[in-house]
């Protein structure tokens, strides 16, 4: 009965009251796209570093500084949007999750499947909205590919090429410490590419996962306590589409970076990349023999639309959501089969 009522109570208002816990370049981006989207209003911020709280008050005025704690406990914050380092993804999704708020964390959610799944079933016995931000979903881009694929003008698919290589690589020290961070460049940059695949091929069972990988071009052992640098995957589904999976950090890729996914079907080929080595800007394309089809190119103001599309659908009383807590728990234990664990 209580869950009705604050579904209910969410469900009447027209803006989300947030708390912005860690506000660096991504929190502030996503900051800025939800106050600018009219859905969502400031309450409080926490961040660790005052430079980065200062030029987040800037955005948000009004907004008052704390802790996490007092964000997390507030009864007048609605939900909560997560942008720290990935170590403390965990544990403040719980914690917001048990205190009654929805939560919008970037990726990855966990460090581990176990983290994920903690966190599930705390959204799941609090009713609350949790999503993460998978944001290569929301491009333009990949919804063309995803009709494509999903409505079977390529065929049944048989391979999947997924490559995303940044030839520069995080700059901040804990994405390098293994107990932090996880993972390197496949919980970096490979959690986005694995879960355009699999949404693609509707989430299929996984039969194996192959994978090699290695630090500054030396092979690590799976299992081995480092953050691998570049990685190699080979991942084949229970009717038998394989899907490889390329990534690295500071790699000499001549470009700031490459990022792809191409889908082989037996009726023609289709494709997500980005534009002349962009982080931001990215084509879909259709192929059919040596033929090329351009589905979608062009500007795409994507970057917070996944937050815009939690925040919306917060307000119209939306509650747990297994059907996507499934899809980031099953990216997140091939995520674990990769590292071996």
């Amino acid at each position: 009965m209580n869950n009705m009522k604050s579904v209910a109570v969410i469900s009447e208002k027209k803006t989300l009251s947030l708390g912005f816990v860690g506000v660096g370049w991504i929190g502030r981006n996503r900051m800025e796209v939800l106050l600018n989207s009219n859905k969502a209003t400031a309450k409080a911020i926490a961040e660790t570093s005052e430079q980065n709280a200062a030029d987040a008050v800037k955005l948000a005025l009004g907004a008052i500084v704390t802790s996490p704690d007092e964000i997390f406990n507030d009864p007048h914050i609605d939900g909560v949007v997560i942008a720290t380092p990935s170590a403390l993804h965990a544990e403040q999704s719980l914690m917001a999750l048990k205190a009654g708020k929805a939560v919008f964390c970037q990726k990855p959610l966990g460090r581990t499947a176990a983290e994920v799944q903690a966190i599930i079933g705390a959204s799941q016995r609090a009713d609350k909205l949790l999503s993460v931000d998978l944001s290569y979903r929301y491009t333009h881009a990949f919804s063309e590919l995803y009709e494509i694929i999903s409505t079977g003008q390529i065929g049944k698919v048989y391979a999947v090429n997924l490559v995303f290589h940044n030839a520069y690589g995080p700059d901040k020290e804990w994405f390098y410490d293994i107990k932090q961070a996880g993972g390197g460049c496949v919980m970096d940059l490979g959690v986005h590419m694995l879960d355009i695949a699999m949404c693609c091929l509707g989430f299929p069972e996984i039969n194996s996962v192959k994978s090699a990988l290695y630090s500054k071009g030396n092979k690590i052992s799976l299992g081995e306590a480092k953050v691998e640098d570049y990685a190699k995957a080979t991942i084949v589904t229970k009717d038998e589409t394989v899907i490889g999976l390329d990534c690295s950090w500071n790699i000499s890729a001549g470009k700031d970076a490459v990022i792809e996914a191409v889908f082989y079907g037996t009726e023609g080929g289709a494709a997500f990349r980005n534009s002349n080595g962009s982080f931001y800007e990215f084509t879909s394309e259709r192929y059919k023999g040596t033929s090329v089809e351009t589905i979608y190119s062009g500007p795409d103001d994507w970057s917070g639309r996944a937050g815009v599309v939690w925040a919306g659908n917060v307000l119209k009383g939306k509650g747990f959501d297994s059907l996507t807590a499934n899809e980031y728990l099953a990216v997140a234990k091939v995520i674990d089969r990769i590292y071996g664990r």
